[in-house]
């Protein structure tokens, strides 16, 4: 499977943020969209899960060597900035989620939260009261039950600590083969670490990263590559 960008472009008012961005993403491994602050990592996210509308290009799927055009269900992203229903347990909301995405059947929300390690006071309180990572967890998991061809994940593993990372990559680990899974990041360690192919966004451009391996080399190209951004001065675009 993959998913394909055509000259992808965004613009904000006089400043060009993506100028053509093409590339070839492939399930079966982790890819690393890695980017300095600003690079438009997260613009890129959002045009392909169609939060914001794109000025130009073209994004397929490719099944079976069937490229067609991509819709909407084939798309699941995980935001930076999680947006869950404070008024909802985690219980509350995994039982309706399943329930929405899976009608006609009683699933127990219990074995999906024990997955992410919810403890059982945990899963019963309200999300409003959650702390950052918790809510990146939920997310995590609604994404994992949706199971879309492509996911997309937004700076996932920053609030999360060691053991809950590690949970997490070993997940994703297991649904590789079967997705296209894209996690963007300004944090080479975490790239180098996770992610099996890496795709450096900078310039308005993705370019793949080769036959670098993830030593000192791999680290100096990076390096040369993301001091050339023109477009870390702008806060706004993350």
């Amino acid at each position: 499977m993959r998913l394909i960008l055509e000259n992808i472009k965004k613009s904000f008012k006089e400043k060009e943020v993506l100028k053509g961005a093409s590339y070839s993403f492939s399930s079966g491994h982790i890819t690393g969209l890695l980017g300095r602050n600003g690079a438009g990592k997260t613009t890129l996210f959002q045009i392909l899960n169609e939060d914001l509308a794109r000025d130009g290009g073209q994004v397929f799927l490719e099944e079976d060597g069937v490229k067609r055009p991509v819709k909407d269900e084939d798309i699941g992203m995980v935001y930076s900035e999680n947006t869950l229903p404070d008024f909802l347990t985690g219980y509350e909301f995994i039982k309706f989620y399943l329930d929405i995405h899976r009608p006609g059947q009683t699933i127990d929300p219990d074995p999906f939260l024990d997955q992410m390690e919810f403890s059982e006071e945990d899963r019963h309180r309200l999300i409003k009261t959650y702390s950052h990572g918790m809510k990146t967890k939920l997310s995590m998991l609604i994404l994992f039950i949706a199971g879309p061809p492509v996911m997309l994940l937004d700076e996932p593993l920053t609030s999360l600590d060691v053991v809950v990372s590690e949970m997490m990559k070993n997940i994703m680990r297991s649904m590789e083969k079967e997705h296209v899974i894209i996690l963007s990041t300004h944090m080479m360690d975490l790239a180098k670490n996770l992610c099996d192919e890496i795709v450096l966004l900078h310039q308005g451009t993705l370019q793949g990263v080769e036959n670098l391996g993830k030593g000192e080399e791999f680290d100096r190209f990076v390096l040369e590559a993301l001091r050339k951004e023109d477009n870390a001065d702008d806060p706004s675009l993350t």
